[in-house]
């Protein structure tokens, strides 16, 4: 929740002026910015739609899949956004797409990306000889079954395979700076990147791809 949302030039300019008409018609809610309002993240999130509400959908260049987002924790959706904006995490149009937002636009887009069935179960009840020997170092954060055990970190059950390889070169080879991720893909080779990829891209419960809206503007979830 990834969140890296892929699309071509000229659709991505429209995209981005008709955001900022709907966040200036739509006044945020008063309250804790992290507290996410997902009847406004609907109207701000048609953009977001434009990809993550096609199923296998891919990124133009380099080419790899657009993430499922349906399911994902909002609380881990919206640090992506910050790290999006912030260049942390290295993608053009994403960059684009959250620099636009405010806080409080992220944690309300976040809110209904998630949807209404956040998986929260992690789980570590797959022996050791059923899964990659290099899931070892993945268990203490996302369980053998690929469910972020606390709000913070990612859930991947389900997700693209190749959306999980490229996240995880992009951590080795520094396109995401994140201090854990970073150490932890460093151990990696590519055999194992293929391998964590292959399993968790295949655990249940899984993400989704978001529901999509019959029409940009409405205002029916």
């Amino acid at each position: 929740m990834a969140l890296r949302i892929p699309v071509v030039a000229s659709l991505t300019l429209l995209a981005l002026s008709a955001s900022f008409s709907v966040q200036s018609q739509t006044p945020a809610p008063a309250g804790d910015a992290h507290s996410g309002n997902a009847k406004r993240g609907h109207d701000l999130a048609y953009t977001c739609q434009g990809c993550h509400s096609i199923p296998n959908y891919k990124n133009v260049y380099p080419t790899y899949s657009v993430p499922k987002l349906s399911g994902q924790r909002p609380e881990y959706l919206l640090a992506a956004l910050k790290a999006y904006k912030s260049g942390e995490r290295s993608h053009g149009t994403m960059h684009s797409q959250a620099s636009s937002m405010s806080e409080q636009d992220m944690a309300d887009i976040s809110a209904f990306l998630a949807g209404d069935n956040v998986l929260t179960k992690s789980a570590n009840d797959v022996p050791a000889a059923a899964r990659p020997k290099a899931s070892e170092t993945c268990l203490a954060c996302h369980g053998t079954n690929g469910v972020g055990i606390t709000a913070d970190y990612p859930t991947i059950a389900g997700q693209h395979k190749d959306y999980i390889a490229r996240a995880l070169h992009d951590y080795q080879k520094g396109g995401r700076k994140n201090p854990i991720m970073g150490g932890m893909a460093q151990t990696l080779t590519p055999e194992d990147i293929e391998q964590l990829a292959e399993y968790y891209s295949k655990q249940q419960p899984a993400l989704e791809t978001l529901p999509k809206k019959t029409f940009f503007f409405s205002s029916a979830k």
